[in-house]
């Protein structure tokens, strides 16, 4: 089921249609990120909030792209020694 929420970003409104079950999601993400441009606000000199938005996109595509970086070493990782271990099933099996 679909809902109707509106949300404020930089005092500015944004109307969404979301899924019911990721309303709660949304508006953590929104909580998080003006959390994050009120921190560089205190911290950085700004010309606008442009330049805020930008900071906080590209801590969390960072952050992001971090976190892909892991999961696909701990995929691999993991595949390798998934692999390591049919190696092995496989040969003791044929020695029965």
């Amino acid at each position: 089921m679909e809902l109707s929420i509106t949300i404020n970003i930089s005092d500015r409104d944004f109307k969404l249609t979301i899924k019911r079950e990721d309303e709660e999601v949304v508006r953590q993400a929104v909580k998080l990120i003006e959390t994050r441009i009120k921190e560089y606000a205190k911290r950085y000199a700004f010309k606008d909030m442009q330049d805020l938005l930008s900071m906080v996109v590209l801590q969390y595509v960072i952050n992001s792209l971090k976190l892909k970086h892991k999961q696909d070493y701990i995929d691999n990782h993991i595949q390798v020694k998934l692999s390591e271990i049919d190696t092995i099933l496989d040969e003791h099996l044929t020695a029965i």
